[in-house]
């Protein structure tokens, strides 16, 4: 099953995915032959960027969750789909954790944009504010898309390991495109049960970091009064950003 779809995702992702993303997978030494032995990878991504890996049954609690980030540990799930779930999964698999996740973490800027996320989580958790942190997840370490000089491309986990997506957000006529706002990621609500309706577009991992720099209690109280928007929603104040094209 690794290998079926390792294959697959390595022949979709040439051209669409963001070099980072190659960058980290070939780094970790991430092949079709086998699930990565855990400990060599967290050998490799301790010297690269500080990160562990930490092996879980399956989803873990949130405060768990962001407890493991805050400290530089990204919990991978030690189990694999079968093959009627190949094409879609409603928990994360290893395959979802390894091959979609990990390689960012060998970004130094991906990586410290993930320990604040952690730290950020603890904090949204204690002011009540979960599902406004929970979107900018959602939009940017699972369903991301990075602006390029070479176009368009994905660092998303969700779009990266997934066959459909992986061509779907890149060169679909269907999902808006949308320059990456924080507050307009916050207000934003998602699907999981479909392909998404919008994607954020980053102009680049430094950048994502800058724009999520601030202390997020203003915008946590703005957004409490304020509108939820729909998956898919456009409204005027968003810069959209053309689809790839063939």
């Amino acid at each position: 099953m690794w290998r079926a779809l390792f294959e697959r995702q390595a022949r979709i992702l040439h051209g669409r995915a963001f070099q980072g993303f190659l960058d980290g997978l070939s780094g970790l030494g991430v092949a079709a032959d086998g699930i990565p032995e855990f400990d060599r990878l967290t050998d490799i991504l301790d010297a690269a960027t500080g990160w562990r890996i930490v092996a879980v049954p399956g989803l873990v609690p949130d405060d768990v969750f962001f407890r493991h980030l805050a400290a530089r540990r990204f919990p991978v799930t030690n189990w694999i789909r079968t093959r009627h779930q190949m094409d879609y999964l409603q928990e994360p698999d290893v395959f979802h954790d390894i091959y979609g996740h990990v390689p960012m973490l060998m970004d130094p800027a991906f990586a410290d944009y993930l320990q604040a996320y952690g730290r950020g989580g603890l904090k949204a958790l204690r002011v009540d504010a979960l599902p406004y942190l929970a979107r900018l997840y959602w939009y940017t370490v699972e369903f991301g898309l990075i602006q390029t000089p070479a176009g368009l491309r994905i660092f998303g986990s969700g779009i990266v390991s997934s066959k459909g997506e992986s061509v779907y957000c890149l060169e679909s006529p269907e999902p808006a495109r949308v320059a990456f706002d924080l507050y307009r990621v916050m207000g934003t609500k998602y699907r999981i049960d479909d392909y998404q309706k919008i994607y954020f577009v980053i102009d680049s991992v430094e950048d994502l970091m800058e724009a999520t720099r601030p202390d997020f209690a203003p915008l946590y109280e703005r957004l409490k009064t304020d509108t939820d928007l729909e998956p898919g929603e456009v409204v005027p104040t968003d810069v959209r950003v053309p689809r790839r094209l063939h």
